[in-house]
């Protein structure tokens, strides 16, 4: 009986201590503040172009741009159960606000054959794909051709569970963790539109997608001192 008992407590303990994770969904560690609530869109856009393209627009030509933009991606981002779903079509959900410095947090979940990535500074990109055709996993700073590109260790979770990442933004250069494992040390984040130049100093922060299915949630960020 004694020993029955003690199992029932640990089953409802267990069930109490995946309540409270559950409940921590989208709420900020100290110091962070959430870019999604868990609820709906509020604070992201549409994608238009890239920084070169936007650059170049009025603020009459950028503001249509951007009206359209949202609407294609009301049509394909969606929140199902405290996290952004992707649809499958679309383009990338971009952050409303440009950032320069920062820390980052963002869980993310792909289904086989997946392949998505963060843009940092609307810059390609930390790498998400499937590690069963990419062996060296995600997290690396795909589009460097001069910088390190992979990540140091494979640190993925299997397709289908959700993975961390880790990101941190200091000037061009950008350190990740995946899963708590270090996968970029120190890189710099090479500018991708304009190869002659500098990453941006602030910009967007994009979550890209290549049509196919996935979800994001828990995105969390700290603004730092520009150095």
């Amino acid at each position: 009986m004694r020993t029955l008992l003690c199992m029932t407590l640990a089953v409802v303990v267990s069930l109490g201590a995946i309540a409270t994770v559950q409940a921590a969904d989208n709420t900020p560690p100290a110091g962070f503040v959430a870019l999604f609530n868990g609820k709906d869109l509020t604070g992201w856009k549409g994608l238009v172009g890239n920084p070169k393209t936007r650059a170049k627009m009025t603020p009459d030509q950028l503001a249509k741009a951007q009206e359209k933009a949202d609407e294609v991606m009301r049509a394909h981002w969606k929140v199902i159960d405290g996290a952004l779903e992707f649809a499958g079509k679309g383009r990338s959900l971009c952050t409303a606000k440009d950032f320069g410095d920062f820390e980052l947090y963002v869980d993310w979940k792909i289904k086989p054959h997946g392949d998505s990535g963060i843009y940092l500074r609307g810059t390609p990109q930390v790498q998400i794909w499937d590690l069963n055709s990419h062996k060296e996993g995600s997290g690396g700073l795909f589009n460097n051709k001069k910088h390190p590109s992979k990540p140091l260790v494979c640190a993925d979770n299997p397709i289908g569970q959700w993975s961390t990442f880790y990101i941190k933004m200091g000037g061009d250069k950008v350190t990740i963790k995946l899963n708590g494992k270090l996968v970029v040390d120190n890189v710099v984040l090479e500018n991708y539109w304009e190869r002659d130049k500098p990453v941006y100093p602030t910009g967007q922060i994009e979550l890209q997608n290549h049509g196919n299915t996935l979800w994001f949630k828990n995105v969390y960020i700290r603004e730092l001192p520009r150095k």
